[in-house]
């Protein structure tokens, strides 16, 4: 993944995204569509998710009560509130079963510290985050959970509170002072702008990144992908390599198509043809949107690596990828999901845009 313009920090914390540290209880739970594994001798085909596990939501953002500091106030009263610490992790009543939830306090039991306004549901259940410094399980068994662990499986309305939550702790903690003045900022509409002494409004930003996987537009078993292994990623425990899709930011005045040919070419020396834009999901490590899409791409080309960005890169089949694809988050809460036993290689976790994409890629087994 390149960059220039990006400082190496962002670049890496893209480079933790496509490594899945990022499909979709409404309905059904992203874990319980993930598919399935196949008997010995056999390929897995799991069923296509119903989009990325962090695009999903359950209530309504409210948008224009942000501004009414009246109604906010009369909201929080009655409201319940997601604890999150300074790193957006969130409380999680069951976080080692299939169906982990957040849990939430009422206005009176939370604890001080800002607050942001998430949105209202159906019946008018208003919801905030409030950011606590060292905050308090609310009882046994309760535990501080990332995105990356749980993500996945946490239901729609729970996954985009919590991944809202998230987006605004990380950007509200990089925008304490104004980036024109130097002064002091607060918060203010209901967490959704910062302000300086003169009035300035500062609002949220999110930075566009690509994520891809390129295939070769084959199908079967013996259609294959292109994973690489970032340089900046580490072996897991056990001396397993982990394996991701391309991706990398948006340049200025560049598009998004273009940053799909224009990263891989730059990473791995493969031309792209045939892109196809898919889904995208936000990312809160510290605040990007990943865009992701699927291309074409020749495994006869010779793959030409830039090694500051990229370690290790190969084609894999489609048989291959199925075997590896991870169902459940590493136990461990690292960014790669869990892999199969004995396996050499570790793929993304559930929670992230890159196992949707591998995912789907892998399914296209039942088309074929």
């Amino acid at each position: 993944m390149t960059g220039p313009s990006r400082p190496t920090a962002a670049r890496e914390n893209i480079a933790r995204q496509a490594a899945g540290g990022q499909a979709t209880a409404g309905q059904a739970t992203a874990g319980q569509a993930a598919g399935h594994r196949a008997a010995p001798g056999q390929i897995s085909v799991p069923q296509i998710p119903a989009g990325p596990p962090l695009a999903r939501a359950g209530v309504d953002r409210a948008a224009l009560r942000r501004g009414d500091p009246q109604w906010l106030a009369e909201a929080w009263s009655r409201s319940r509130v997601l604890v999150v610490d300074p790193k957006g992790r969130a409380f999680c009543a069951a976080a080692d079963s299939a169906t982990p939830e957040l849990v939430f306090s009422s206005a009176e039991a939370a604890p001080a510290g800002e607050r942001f306004f998430l949105g209202q549901d159906q019946a008018g259940v208003p919801y905030f985050a409030v950011v606590s410094e060292s905050p308090t399980p609310p009882h046994a068994g309760a535990r501080l959970v990332s995105l990356r662990e749980v993500g996945a499986e946490l239901n729609d309305r729970d996954a985009g509170l919590l991944t809202t939550a998230a987006s605004l702790v990380n950007w509200h903690a990089r925008h304490r002072f104004s980036p024109m003045t130097g002064e002091a900022t607060t918060p203010a509409d209901g967490g959704w702008i910062r302000v300086d002494s003169a009035g300035q409004h500062l609002f949220p930003r999110t930075d566009p990144a690509v994520i891809m996987l390129i295939h070769d537009g084959v199908a079967g078993p013996a259609g294959q992908c292109l994973l690489a292994r970032n340089a900046t990623w580490r072996h897991r425990p056990g001396g397993r390599r982990f394996f991701s899709i391309l991706a990398g930011f948006v340049e200025p005045g560049e598009s998004a198509e273009a940053a799909v040919v224009r990263e891989v070419y730059e990473e791995v020396g493969v031309p792209v043809s045939g892109l196809r834009y898919q889904a995208s999901q936000a990312w809160p490590y510290p605040g990007s949107l990943m865009l992701g899409f699927t291309g074409v791409g020749d495994p006869a080309q010779p793959l030409r690596l830039e090694p500051t960005e990229i370690a290790e890169a190969r084609w894999f089949t489609r048989a291959e990828v199925a075997a590896l694809l991870p169902e459940r988050p590493d136990p461990t809460g690292a960014p790669y999901g869990e892999a199969p036993a004995g396996s050499p290689l570790a793929l993304p976790g559930p929670a992230s845009i890159a196992h949707y994409l591998i995912h789907g890629w892998v399914a296209e087994l039942e088309q074929s």
